[in-house]
């Protein structure tokens, strides 16, 4: 059996709409199919593009389904903030600049940008994975390329 994925609950909704909206792109893949095997065209090129179409939206519903299933959505008031965890609302500072920024930590599955100015980075992404564990006022390090950042973090909180 294959790991749990931990999702807040607004990424399990979102999931639950792209469900939805695969269901639907796959009626309408199918239907342009249909279209092309009576067009007859003796070299459809429209065909094997529709095809391809129809497998994408395919994977990708599977993909969504498999993701729901083995979906554990996290609870706001049952979320440890002591240490950073997925759910989690953390503010950071940058070290070097000062700036501070605001993150949640969430599945890959999940990530999906900022929303209303919190940005949602995968517990995989670099920042994501130093952060993960880390309590107020510890400070970590991730390289960048050439370069790299140290942050500190600055609060916790739970998801919102």
């Amino acid at each position: 059996m294959q790991h749990e994925i931990k999702l807040t609950p607004q990424g399990y909704a979102r999931l639950e709409r792209a469900l939805q909206q695969q269901r639907d792109r796959l009626e309408d893949a199918r239907r342009v199919v249909r279209d092309q095997l009576e067009a007859n065209d003796a070299e459809n090129l429209g065909l094997s593009e529709a095809q391809d179409h129809l497998l994408a939206v395919e994977a990708r519903l599977q993909e969504i389904e498999d993701t729901l299933a083995r979906a554990v959505v996290l609870e706001s008031e049952t979320l440890d903030v002591s240490t950073a965890t997925i759910g989690a609302v953390v503010a950071l500072r940058d070290v070097a600049s000062g700036r501070e920024l605001r993150v949640q930590l969430v599945s890959p599955a999940e990530v999906t940008g900022t929303i209303d100015g919190v940005a949602r980075i995968s517990t995989d992404s670099p920042v994501g994975s130093r952060l993960l564990g880390r309590q107020v006022g510890e400070a970590f390090e991730v390289p960048l390329g050439r370069r790299s950042v140290t942050y500190v973090v600055h609060a916790l909180d739970r998801m919102e």
